[in-house]
């Protein structure tokens, strides 16, 4: 009787899920029926018109950056630049084709989602959210996505062209190819694409059904259930949501498979290259399509391993005959256990679903990042290492270098130093907020760029820098060049041992190396404009001139350092309107 009655209640909460999902469903079609052509035409109209009218300056300046440069050898040049005609010709032509695309999504899916979202918040006036979210914040959104695509194309584009004209370091050697190596690199990509995109496309097509029922089946079992991602009572409208749209989701995973098999039939010319050898290039396009079988499975928590043929397609592989043996005897072992297994693992990543997430998102820990820039920038004014004739500059010249380059570095070297004090795992970035290798965002873009720091910090822990290094410090970021130990000879630098200061030094350029790797992420630009002009309306306010601004502003300093401790939210919600308000008070200026 009790599972009876279990069931029953289970049966009971579903049937009046039914009418409640239909009408937000219904209210959520309206809004991006009425708001979806705005942003479609805001974002096709905007993005095309920057492609197209960028491209000939892309098609030049590419030719011209990667004949300069002198990071390619002679004959790795020549082949680039007769394969660069292909990407660059058909350059407007995705581009448009995707800001259309990316618009329709966007303008359909933006609205659809702010209704549920507004369904499920603890709001007063839930019935007005449900109706009015999702409408002028999707037009603000595509006009965004416009800014930060402009900035890309122009601001990021030039500058990873202006680093590949660098100058290389003495001890660095251009990368190139071998000549005789490269008919059979061309021979072996081009049977690579030929067979594998096939191969792949069938083993996707294969295992796409299993992903939609799976999906649905998991999906299902969480909505009557409420377990999984569904526990929350505010989380039930995007049940039915995420049921609605899963099959959506398994054409793009198809449609971004078939897209890869063709760079891993292609990378098969790189193998032949590397081990030149023909052997291991045709062993790797036979063994590709195994490695993605695998993968394929992992994803679906299904048979591991697979049952497609894998050669050695190098010579240093760890793999060996006798260890794949042993995993042919695990897959069989596997295979036999069969359904139990694959029930067991989701019944526990549904338990783990349960507990409440700690890991950090991008842009959360984005959100922290610039809220330390703008807290050092009130540090760096006070003591006049920035002054507002560097802030005029950079806002009326573009000559932002210092601002851009150095104020990021400082403060993410303040980071690690004060996670070094205070004896921390991670890398102290906010109050009560550190980030460590468990929590920081899974994003291979952002485990690139902040995996170093960790390094960084171990390297920094193991100089064990005084009071007056770390202050010495500070000045020598900001305007030394940091290029050599001679460069700070006459900076009054307490330690005269000129390996400890190369270290320290190659630190520091390791440091802009990643701030400027991050200046060229696309919503870098936007963000930094709105920290530029808050920190310029800031020393305006205050009257301040260069050489007593310190006074003026350490009062303002100290009341953002004692009301830190506060809610963080609070903070991260009032960036976007500090930003407004800084524009507005620079028109005015």
């Amino acid at each position: 009787m009790e599972v009876l009655s279990g069931l029953l209640a289970k049966l009971r909460s579903f049937v009046s899920f039914i009418p409640f999902f239909s009408l937000l469903f219904i209210l959520g079609l309206l809004k991006a029926a009425i708001i979806g052509p705005v942003a479609v035409a805001i974002i096709g109209s905007g993005n095309s018109a920057v492609v197209i009218g960028l491209w000939p300056a892309h098609f030049i300046w590419t030719y011209f950056s990667v004949a300069r440069t002198k990071r390619l050898g002679l004959a790795l040049k020549v082949v680039v630049l007769v394969s660069l005609i292909v990407p660059l010709g058909l350059w407007p032509v995705v581009a448009v084709a995707g800001s259309i695309l990316g618009g329709i999504g966007y303008g359909v899916f933006a609205p659809l989602i702010a209704t549920f979202q507004a369904a499920g918040q603890n709001a007063i006036d839930k019935c007005y959210h449900c109706f009015a979210d999702g409408c002028l914040s999707t037009i603000k959104g595509s006009c965004t996505v416009v800014v930060d695509f402009t900035d890309f194309c122009f601001h990021s584009y030039f500058s990873y062209m202006d680093e590949l004209s660098e100058k290389m370091p003495p001890d660095e050697k251009p990368m190139d190819v071998k000549l005789m190596k490269l008919p059979g690199c061309l021979l072996v990509g081009l049977i690579g694409m030929l067979v594998d995109v096939p191969l792949i496309t069938v083993v996707t097509l294969w295992k796409s059904p299993y992903m939609l029922f799976r999906g649905w089946k998991r999906l299902f079992e969480d909505l009557i259930g409420r377990e999984g991602p569904f526990l929350e009572t505010v989380c039930v409208p995007f049940a039915g949501l995420a049921i609605l749209l899963w099959p959506l989701a398994v054409v793009g995973a198809v449609v971004g498979a078939i897209i890869a098999s063709f760079f891993l039939g292609l990378y098969g010319g790189v193998i032949v290259h590397q081990e030149d050898s023909l052997h291991m290039g045709f062993s790797y396009i036979i063994s590709v399509v195994s490695l993605f079988d695998e993968y394929v499975n992992d994803l679906l928590y299904v048979r591991e391993g697979s049952c497609l043929p894998r050669l050695r397609y190098r010579r240093n592989m760890d793999r060996n005959p006798e260890i794949e043996k042993v995993d042919n005897n695990c897959c069989n072992e596997l295979e036999s256990k069969g359904q139990a297994s694959s029930t067991q693992l989701i019944s526990e990543n549904s338990r783990t679903l349960k507990w409440p997430i700690q890991q950090y998102r991008p842009m959360q820990v984005w959100d922290w990042l610039f809220k330390s820039y703008e807290v050092d920038g009130w540090i760096l004014l006070r003591d006049g290492l920035i002054t507002i004739k560097d802030i005029e500059e950079c806002i009326v010249n573009g000559n932002c270098k210092k601002l851009c380059i150095r104020l990021q570095a400082w403060s993410i070297l303040q980071c690690l130093l004060t996670s070094i004090k205070a004896d921390a795992s991670g890398i102290v970035i906010g109050d009560n907020a550190e980030l460590t290798r468990s929590n920081m965002p899974r994003d291979k873009v952002f485990e690139w760029l902040a995996g170093p720091l960790f390094v960084m910090k171990e390297q920094l822990k193991k100089l064990e820098l005084d009071e007056s290094e770390e202050a010495c410090l500070r000045k020598l970021v900001m305007e030394c060049k940091n290029e050599t130990p001679k460069d700070w000879n006459d900076s009054g630098y307490p330690s005269e041992d000129s390996v400890r200061r190369a270290q320290l030094q190659a630190i520091i350029r390791r440091l802009q190396g990643i701030v400027a790797s991050m200046s060229r992420i696309p919503t870098f630009r936007r963000r930094f404009r709105n920290l530029v002009k808050l920190l310029y309306i800031e020393a305006i306010h205050a009257d301040a001139s260069v050489h007593h601004i310190g006074g003026i502003l350490k009062a303002r300093l100290s009341g953002q350092r004692s009301s830190g401790k506060g809610s963080k939210k609070d903070g991260y919600e009032n960036d976007d309107a500090n930003g407004n308000k800084a524009n507005e008070n620079l028109d005015v200026v």
